[in-house]
């Protein structure tokens, strides 16, 4: 079963790239006390999320965190690639959140199987505004980044 609105996140451990390298990032920690724009990507680097997905919340940054506190993304990656990512896109103000193991993924029931490209298990393009860990939107998107984008999740922050 797929988290709702209404829901509150799983705390689940993640991982994301500190000063030294790798450091646990719980999800019931991350969220607790404050609004945050989580948007989850099937793969850094792959075509759609880096020319197209990520690509709007960094441009929108500005906008967002005038009614979030935090900008997140989130892909079945480890944190070393991760913060590649972040680096090459520019988006030093989103929070990169590796959940290596899709343990985050399968408990938001997100998993996409993604074994036809030689990908393994992935996680599904979904954006979700979540206030003090419960989810006031979620948008998933099966193809293109309508529900999920930068723009559909600004119209409904309030």
């Amino acid at each position: 079963m797929s988290i709702s609105v209404g829901d509150t996140l799983p705390d689940v451990t993640l991982k994301t790239n500190g000063d030294n390298g790798p450091e646990d990032l719980g999800t019931g920690d991350f969220f607790k006390g404050r609004k945050v724009v989580l948007f989850a990507v099937p793969g850094a680097f792959t075509p759609g999320c880096s020319n197209t997905h990520m690509p709007g919340f960094v441009v929108s940054a500005d906008t967002i965190l005038e009614k979030a506190d935090r900008i997140a993304c989130m892909a079945v990656n480890d944190a070393f690639v991760m913060d590649a990512w972040q680096k090459d896109q520019n988006a030093e103000h989103i929070t990169m959140l590796a959940d290596g193991n899709a343990e985050f993924t399968k408990a938001l029931g997100m998993v996409l199987d993604a074994s036809g490209f030689g990908m393994g298990t992935r996680s599904k393009r979904f954006a979700m505004i979540v206030n003090d860990g419960i989810v006031e939107y979620l948008g998933v998107d099966d193809k293109g980044v309508d529900k999920s984008s930068a723009e559909t999740v600004i119209a409904h922050l309030a």
